[in-house]
């Protein structure tokens, strides 16, 4: 009788998904939904987006040089359709400046100001506690596991390796 009610259990959850990479897939979306919920809590106290942050993150990385506005959207880690709106926000908080160059006035090179960087240091032992508060459960031989398994699932779909 046991038996019987597992593989029911086992043959119902398989007709809940069309394919095994569905299954993955919407429990990839899943746990991006519940992790992001503690990120949102976060940075809107702060009035920042995880995309913000992220911008503000990039260029602390290449500080004191700036970025073109365009390879800066090439590292984010999710896609900014308005890279230029994301930086208008930043900018009117005194977060990031712009910087045209005479010769070629379509290029913008974005970089932080120490406004920018000390907000990115307020955020650093809250985002710390958020990250343990959003895996701290695992073990670090499972995190490093599951890095190297999205790695591999995002691969074939990147344009170019890029570290973030």
């Amino acid at each position: 009788m046991i038996i019987m009610t597992i593989m029911t259990s086992v043959a119902s959850n398989s007709r809940r998904f069309d394919s095994l990479e569905q299954e993955v897939f919407l429990n990839l979306w899943r746990t991006y939904d519940r992790l992001r919920a503690f990120e949102d809590a976060l940075f809107s106290g702060h009035d920042l987006t995880p995309q913000q942050y992220n911008a503000l993150r990039l260029l602390r990385h290449t500080h004191p040089e700036t970025l073109p506005t365009l390879e800066l959207a090439s590292r984010l880690v999710s896609r900014a359709p308005d890279i230029t709106r994301l930086l208008d926000k930043l900018e009117q908080r005194g977060l990031v400046e712009r910087d045209r160059h005479a010769e070629n006035r379509r290029v913008v090179r974005i970089g932080i100001t120490a406004a920018g960087l000390a907000l990115l240091a307020e955020l650093h032992e809250p985002l710390q506690e958020c990250h343990a508060q959003q895996l701290g459960h695992m073990s670090r031989k499972q995190l490093r596991e599951l890095v190297m398994l999205l790695s591999a699932a995002r691969e074939p779909h990147e344009q170019s390796p890029v570290t973030h």
